[in-house]
């Protein structure tokens, strides 16, 4: 049983802990240590250090870890202030932007429609050992990308593989192929700035993994859903396509 390395993640675990109004500055968790979540996952106080250190605010890199919302890389609504690990979990305190998408969400978050929180992220092949007694993955690191504010944890994308077959299926296909093929012209136009392309990498490695989850995952099998799949690293996209029954 494994976890796959290539593919973007999600997990939702934030809760908001702070607002500050005048200063436009909002604490949060964005992840919690030593509980086993809703994807059998154990996460160890330490596993978010090295993305801290390579990519926090604090370091020198040029792609820092962002703070989105719905994860998705076009809408950037601030950025952190202080990242730090404590023994309950990932504390981040974040400063809202000035632009319309930071105000929207400092008022979303005043209205208390921001409730939630949650990273995206890779794992990483050595630092998941499965205990079998338990039968939870312990992670040791996390590769962290960003972080969402998100409503309720709802997310256009976070439950692709609940869809229904037909319609609804059919849909979420075409969406996804459709935003796909937008961030492929996008990259492959070569304008904008370094920061933008990367944006739009992150943004495309998030829409391969949630077409991905959609390919591969039957929704009338509870037991799939359940079930430790074990991934492929790479793939034939036309067989992935195909492989949707709509």
């Amino acid at each position: 049983m494994r976890k796959d390395s290539s593919i973007y993640s999600m997990k939702a675990a934030g809760e908001l802990k702070d607002l500050d109004l005048q200063q436009r500055q909002v604490a949060m968790y964005v992840s919690k240590f030593d509980v086993i979540d809703s994807d059998r996952d154990l996460i160890r106080r330490g596993s978010f250090s090295k993305s801290i250190a390579e990519r926090g605010p604090k370091s020198e890199g040029n792609r820092k870890i962002a703070f989105l919302r719905y994860h998705n890389w076009e809408k950037q609504i601030g950025k952190p202030l202080s990242m730090e690990e404590d023994e309950y979990g990932l504390f981040v305190v974040s400063q809202l932007g000035n632009s319309t998408m930071g105000q929207d969400a400092m008022e979303d978050y005043k209205d208390g429609i921001i409730r939630e929180h949650s990273i995206g992220f890779k794992y990483m092949d050595d630092k998941i050992r499965y205990v079998e007694d338990g039968e939870f993955f312990e992670i040791t690191e996390l590769a962290l990308w960003e972080y969402s504010a998100v409503t309720f944890g709802a997310n256009q994308y976070t439950n692709v593989v609940d869809v229904a077959k037909g319609q609804e299926r059919e849909d979420m296909a075409k969406k996804l192929l459709n935003d796909l093929e937008a961030v492929s012209k996008a990259i492959a136009s070569g304008r904008g700035t370094d920061e933008r392309f990367y944006n739009l990498e992150m943004k495309q490695k998030f829409l391969n993994a949630r077409m991905y989850d959609l390919a591969i995952t039957n929704p009338t099998d509870k037991s799939q859903l359940a079930e430790k799949t074990e991934l492929h690293t790479s793939f034939d996209w036309n067989k992935v396509v195909n492989s949707i029954n709509f």
